[in-house]
C-alpha cells in the first residue's frame, strides 16, 4: 500500500512551508533517516527526513513551491516490492489532502510545547499553538498510532528505544508532527530529550481580543496612500506570540545602572590578550554583549530562585543557565540559545554567538538550536537605545533588556564626574518570581558588571 508523504508541520506554529528542494528524485531508494526535501518554515530552512523505507513513487509538489499547508500531499512512496508505478497512478486518483487516506507518513500533530520550541515571541520568534486553526484530526499511520494514549514513532525509534530501555511515551519527538524519530532516542539517551508532560501548555484561545477587521482599519485613510504588504509567517508568529505574551503572563519591571568602566577595561585586556595565528588575526574577539551574557548566566546560578520556568501544576527550577540572545533577521526576530552558559570561557560564548548569528541570518539554525532556555536578552545598546523594557518570551520568566554604554555625569562623594554606564531593565513573570527577588538577581548582575573578575572565579 502506498505511502502518502505529507508536508510536514517542522515547528508548532507551521502552517504552511515552502518546498524550497527535493534532494530525492521519482525513482530513488528512500530509507528511514535519508533527507527527502528542505523545506522552509517561519524561522528557518530544515531538512525533512524519511521515515519509512521504500521507492519514491512521484513528487506530488515540485520544488520552489511556496505556501504549501500542512498536510497536504507532497510526494508518494511505493513500499518495498511494490510497484512505484501503480502507487503514483492511486495517488493521482485521490485528492491531495484526503482525509481517510489508507497510509500516511504523518501521525496527528504533535502536542503544542508552550515554548519548548523557542520561537517568535515578544522579542523574538517564538512558535505557539495556532489559536485560529483547530487541530489536525487523527490520520491512521503505519505504526499503529492515532488512538488516545498511543505513541507516535517511526520503526527505527521503536526499536532503539526498546533496546535502550526508553519508555517512548515520556519524551516528545521532534519529527514531523511531533512523531518520535531516532535523533529523539539518541537525545534521550543523552539526557537531552524534552520530557512529554512538557507539551501541556494553556491556551490563551478562550482570551478573546477584539481586533477592527482589515476593512474597517483601511476605512481610516485615504485610497491609495499606502502600500498594502502581506504578512509572511515569521510576522503572523510573532503577532500571536505578543498577544499571548502580554495576555497570559502578569508583567512587572526593574531597572539597575551599572558602570561598567572596569567592564570596557576588561574586554580590552581579554582581546588583546588573545592568540594570533600567522597572519595576525586573533582567535577570538570578546563583544561587551559576550560578557553580558556571561554576567546574567552567572547571575542565575546565584540566585537559583529565578532560573524558573512557570508551569500550572509546579516550577521548574533549571540547574543550567541556558540564555537565549535575540538576534535580528530579516522580517523579525529569532533567539538561539547559549547552553551552560555559566560554565562556557568568553571565548566559547563570543564563537557560539558568531556563528548563531551567521547562520540565523541565512535561517539554517536547527530547531534544538533555539528552542528552550531558561531566560533571555535582548541588546539594543549598538542602537543606541539608552533603556527599554522586552516583553517576556515564553516559558521564560525573565528577560533582561540592555540599553547603550554611555559616559553620564554621575555625582559620586558629593562630586560630579564622568563614568561609563549602562541601563539594564529585567522583565519579570510574576507568578515566578516576586518584586524582592527579581531585584536580588538583578542586583547580583550589577555586582557582577560592575565588578568582572569575579566572573573569573
Amino acid at each position: 500500500m502506498p505511502v502518502n508523504i505529507l508536508m510536514p508541520a517542522l515547528s508548532p506554529t507551521m502552517e504552511k512551508g515552502n518546498l524550497s528542494k527535493w534532494l530525492k528524485k521519482e525513482g530513488d531508494k528512500v530509507r528511514p533517516g535519508d533527507v527527502l526535501a528542505e523545506i522552509e518554515t517561519d524561522k528557518a530552512t530544515m531538512e525533512y527526513e524519511a521515515i519509512d523505507e521504500g521507492t519514491l513513487a512521484k513528487i506530488v509538489v515540485p520544488e520552489g513551491t511556496h505556501d504549501v499547508p500542512v498536510n497536504e500531499l507532497i510526494a508518494v512512496l511505493a513500499e518495498e516490492g511494490e510497484d512505484p508505478k501503480a502507487a503514483a497512478a492511486s495517488a493521482a486518483r485521490k485528492p491531495a489532502s484526503m482525509s481517510g487516506a489508507p497510509a500516511t507518513k504523518a501521525p496527528p500533530t504533535a502536542p503544542q510545547v508552550g515554548t519548548g520550541a523557542q520561537q517568535p515571541s515578544a522579542m523574538q520568534p517564538q512558535p505557539s499553538r495556532p489559536a485560529e486553526r483547530p487541530s489536525a484530526p487523527a490520520q491512521p499511520s503505519r505504526d499503529g498510532a492515532g488512538s488516545k494514549g498511543r505513541v507516535f514513532a517511526s520503526p527505527l525509534a521503536r526499536r532503539l528505544g526498546k533496546e535502550a530501555g526508553i519508555d517512548l511515551s515520556r519524551i516528545t519527538g521532534s519529527g514531523p508532527h511531533g512523531r518520535i524519530i531516532a535523533r529523539d532516542i539518541a537525545a534521550a539517551k543523552s539526557g537531552k530529550a524534552m520530557p512529554a508532560a512538557a507539551a501541556a501548555a494553556p491556551s490563551p484561545a478562550a482570551l478573546a481580543v477584539q481586533i477592527p477587521s482589515d476593512e474597517k482599519i483601511r476605512a481610516l485613510f485615504e485610497a491609495g496612500s499606502y502600500e498594502v504588504v502581506p504578512h509572511d509567517n515569521m510576522r503572523k508568529v510573532i503577532a500571536r506570540r505578543l498577544v499571548e505574551a502580554k495576555l497570559t503572563i502578569p508583567h512587572f519591571y526593574l531597572t539597575v545602572d551599572c558602570s561598567i568602566g572596569k567592564l570596557l577595561s576588561a574586554r580590552e585586556e581579554i582581546n588583546a590578550a588573545a592568540p594570533k595565528d600567522e597572519d595576525g588575526k586573533p582567535a577570538y574577539r570578546v563583544s561587551l554583549n559576550d560578557l553580558v551574557i556571561k554576567a546574567w548566566a552567572l547571575a542565575l546560578q546565584r540566585v537559583p530562585e529565578a532560573n524558573v520556568t512557570w508551569t500550572e501544576g509546579a516550577m521548574l527550577r533549571h540547574k543550567h543557565s541556558d540564555i537565549g540572545v535575540a538576534v535580528s533577521i530579516p522580517g523579525g526576530l529569532i533567539t538561539p540559545i547559549v547552553r551552560h552558559a555559566e560554565s562556557k570561557p568568553l571565548s566559547a560564548i563570543s564563537a557560539a554567538m558568531r556563528d548563531y548569528v551567521a547562520r540565523a541570518r541565512t535561517r539554517k539554525l536547527k530547531p534544538e538550536e533555539y528552542q528552550g532556555g531558561s531566560s533571555a536578552i535582548s541588546n539594543l545598546g549598538m542602537y543606541g537605545i539608552k533603556e527599554f523594557a522586552a516583553v517576556i518570551n515564553p516559558p521564560h520568566a525573565t528577560i533582561l533588556a540592555v540599553g547603550a554604554g554611555e559616559e553620564r555625569a554621575v555625582v559620586r562623594n558629593g562630586k560630579i564626574e564622568a563614568q561609563w554606564v549602562m541601563s539594564a531593565t529585567l522583565s519579570t513573570d510574576h507568578r515566578a518570581v516576586d518584586g524582592a527577588l527579581g531585584a536580588e538577581v538583578l542586583g547580583a548582575f550589577k555586582t557582577l558588571v560592575e565588578n568582572p573578575v569575579l566572573m573569573m572565579v
